[in-house]
């Protein structure tokens, strides 16, 4: 998959416009959050806002800016699954999800060095994802695909229960957002 076929993946998950009372985001269309829309320049009615729109803001700010799309280079499933939740939770809790399990994975400093918190995909993330693979292998990908999922549905567990009108929500995000990843193939 390249990142046009991901991002039609998420619109396709999100849907066209909606306005649920419990989502504190307000109105979206494609995805994108009208507070999201609006910083960028859009001015009209959310339910008309443009596909094309939401395409860009998905490729520039949930795939470029974060480093995403330098890390599809070696790890398109891992960057699949980043992309995804940063999307869903934002690209900041997206990183901090790769990086706490890199930290967590690497032996206490044996494999590689920790990376440190700052929410971007970084030289050093990149070094230390390199250097798990390069240590685990395919296995070791599947299993850090394992944790970044784990970590995303504790996420989503504690989202509904610190807000409870969020329940509404949960089932869907574990449906469709949870183990979702398959092999990718970035050009």
């Amino acid at each position: 998959m390249d990142i046009e076929t991901l991002i039609d993946a998420v619109i396709a998950r999100e849907g066209d416009y909606s306005d649920h009372p419990a989502d504190r985001g307000g109105a979206t269309c494609w995805g994108i959050s009208e507070a999201v829309a609006r910083a960028n320049g859009y001015r009209g009615e959310m339910r008309n806002y443009p596909r094309v729109e939401a395409e860009a803001i998905y490729r520039r700010l949930y795939w470029e800016r974060p480093g995403f799309a330098r890390l599809a280079k070696f790890a398109p499933s891992v960057a699949q699954e980043l992309f995804d939740s940063g999307v869903n939770l934002g690209p900041a809790a997206a990183i901090s999800f790769l990086k706490r399990a890199l930290n967590a994975m690497n032996r206490n400093g044996a494999d590689y060095a920790d990376v440190d918190a700052v929410p971007l995909i970084d030289d050093a993330s990149l070094a230390a994802l390199q250097s798990f693979l390069a240590k685990r292998g395919p296995a070791g990908e599947a299993v850090l695909l394992k944790a970044l999922d784990a970590l995303q549905g504790e996420r989503y567990v504690h989202i509904a229960e610190t807000r409870p009108v969020n329940e509404a929500f949960l089932y869907g995000w574990f449906a469709r957002r949870i183990s979702h990843v398959q092999a990718a193939n970035f050009s």
